[in-house]
């Protein structure tokens, strides 16, 4: 099994930046897809940002592109999610996927039905 643990969120002012960190244990899964999502309260839980095999093919919601950038370091196991000029709309939980086995759509890294392990969410606010 794969446990993932979130770190990285916290509070900051609007036009600023975090970088979230994933720690992922108990299996190897580098050549296979990572994402992040997120859930403010009253939402349902949505899709921010993957990474496909190897890294090489990203995917972003609109909501944040050109903003925030995935990357993952496959020697620690470990995928980052670094957000810029963040908005107070950004605000929300964010989570870590791992999806163990290989994609074969775009659906496969960007709905969240189709992750196996979740992380137990880091907090990120955006004050105004």
């Amino acid at each position: 099994q794969v446990q993932l643990v979130e770190s990285g969120g916290g509070l900051v002012q609007a036009g600023g930046s975090l970088r979230l960190s994933c720690a992922a244990s108990g299996r190897t899964f580098s050549s296979y897809p990572m994402g992040w999502f997120r859930q403010a309260p009253g939402k349902e839980r949505e899709f921010v940002a993957a990474m496909r095999y190897g890294g090489g093919t990203t995917y972003y919601a609109d909501s944040v592109k050109g903003r925030f950038t995935i990357s993952r370091d496959n020697a620690k196991n470990t995928v980052y999610l670094q957000m810029n000029s963040l908005k107070p709309e950004d605000t929300a939980v964010y989570y870590c996927a791992a999806r163990p086995r290989p994609a074969y759509s775009d659906a496969d890294v960007t709905s969240r039905s189709r992750y196996d392990y979740w992380g137990a969410g880091t907090q990120v606010t955006v004050s105004s």
